[in-house]
This record gives structure tokens, C-alpha cells and sequence, in this order.
């Protein structure tokens, strides 16, 4: 047994920790591994290049990134945050409630790529829900922004999750089936998926409030913050 590849999950660990491009982090790794299992360079390039043209979800991302990096260098954060500041009413907390709930619709309907933290939650949804709370509360902390976008991220993965298990046709609901019918239950997809809405609900109802309890709390903390300044400026 040949235990050199395995430093490449230690590349894998360095890399995230040092907070490092991903996409290169990843690269990175398999190159290592390859390497370290013997292969030729040219072999690995190979392969790297096969699961390119096979893997479609691969290429995808792999495209994706230059793609919104590209809009990102044109401005895209600045007009979302632009956009968002139009809308009366609109705080961090509402707008990604209402992103979670069209997140969890489309994917009940199997629609799971239409969302995703490449393309949707870094270069739109996040900079729309800092640029609403500093809208209101006027700049915020660095804490206080990266707290938000941990918010982003988790309604992005809420309402996936809770969301494509509604769908008949996803993986989970198949295997589900599956499991039971080896145990000589007998439930069709839709049974399990038709299941899965009051569970989806409870999901959106729970992470829902979380958000609005951001908002409160943002209100709290930005209040907190501006009274030194009021204060000084009184004095």
C-alpha cells in the first residue's frame, strides 16, 4: 500500500485553512497525488483533462468561475448593492428569506442549478444583503459583513437541501425508495417527496426567523455603535 498520495488531502487542508483560491487548491492537490502515486506528468494532465470532458459538473464549475470573476471585475457587487438600495423596505433579513423560499420552490422542482454559492450567493445575493443593512444602519464592521454572508451561504444551502428532497426524481428520494423496497416496503417517489413539504416548511419557517432575529440583532448592534459617535458629536 502506497501512502504517499494521501498528502494530498493534507494540500487539500493547507490550502482551505490558508484561505486560498479553491478551484487552485483543489488542481493543486490532484496534481500531487498523481504525482506521488507514480504517475507521469503527462498522465496526469490526462486524466485531469478526461474528468474535464466526462464530468459536465466539472467543466461547469470549472467555466464558471472565470465567467463570474470576469462580471464581478465589472462591477456586478456594486450594482446588486446598488439595486437592493432602491427597494423601500428591504433589509438583509427579508431579502434572504426571500431568496431561501424561491431557492426551496425551484428546487422542489428540480431546478437545483438555477441557484449555487458560485454563481448566485458570492457575486449577487451576499453583496444585495450587506448593501441593504448598510443601507439602513450605514457602514458596518468587517464582523458584522462576514456574519451576514455566513447567513447568505446558509440560506443557499437550506433551501437546497430541504428543497430537492420535494423533487420525485432526486437521488436521495430514489434511494430512500429503494431502502425500504429491499426491506419489502413498497412506497412509490411521490409518497416520500409529498413527505418531505412539511418538512421543507418547518425548515423555511425556522431559518426564516433566524434572519429576521439577524436583523433585530443588526439594529442592536449598529445602534450600539453609532451612539459613541452621536455622543461625541453632541459633546
Amino acid at each position: 500500500m502506497n501512502y504517499w498520495p494521501l498528502l494530498g488531502i493534507l494540500v487539500v487542508v493547507a490550502g482551505f485553512a490558508l484561505r486560498l483560491n479553491p478551484a487552485l487548491v483543489v488542481v493543486v492537490a490532484g496534481i500531487a497525488t498523481g504525482l506521488l502515486a507514480g504517475l507521469a506528468p503527462g498522465d496526469v494532465l490526462a486524466l485531469i483533462g478526461e474528468a474535464f470532458t466526462r464530468q459536465r459538473y466539472l467543466a461547469l464549475f470549472l467555466l464558471t468561475l472565470p465567467a463570474i470573476g470576469l462580471l464581478e471585475r465589472h462591477g456586478l457587487k456594486e450594482r446588486a448593492q446598488q439595486w437592493i438600495a432602491r427597494l423601500r423596505g428591504a433589509t438583509a433579513g427579508r431579502a434572504l428569506a426571500a431568496y431561501l423560499a424561491g431557492r426551496q420552490l425551484l428546487s422542489a422542482l428540480g431546478l437545483v442549478d438555477l441557484g449555487g454559492h458560485a454563481q448566485t450567493v458570492r457575486p449577487l445575493m451576499a453583496p444585495m444583503a450587506v448593501g441593504a443593512a448598510e443601507h439602513l444602519h450605514g457602514p458596518l464592521p468587517e464582523e458584522m459583513r462576514e456574519r451576514i454572508k455566513a447567513m447568505t451561504a446558509a440560506s443557499e444551502n437550506v433551501g437546497r437541501f430541504f428543497g430537492e428532497d420535494v423533487f420525485i426524481a432526486f437521488g436521495a428520494v430514489l434511494l430512500m425508495q429503494g431502502f425500504f423496497a429491499g426491506h419489502g416496503i413498497d412506497l412509490e417517489p411521490l409518497h416520500i417527496a409529498l413527505w418531505g413539504i412539511p418538512t421543507a416548511i418547518c425548515a423555511f419557517l425556522i431559518h426564516a426567523g433566524r434572519l429576521l432575529r439577524m436583523d433585530a440583532r443588526l439594529a442592536r448592534e449598529a445602534a450600539a455603535l453609532r451612539a459613541p459617535r452621536d455622543g461625541g458629536d453632541g459633546a
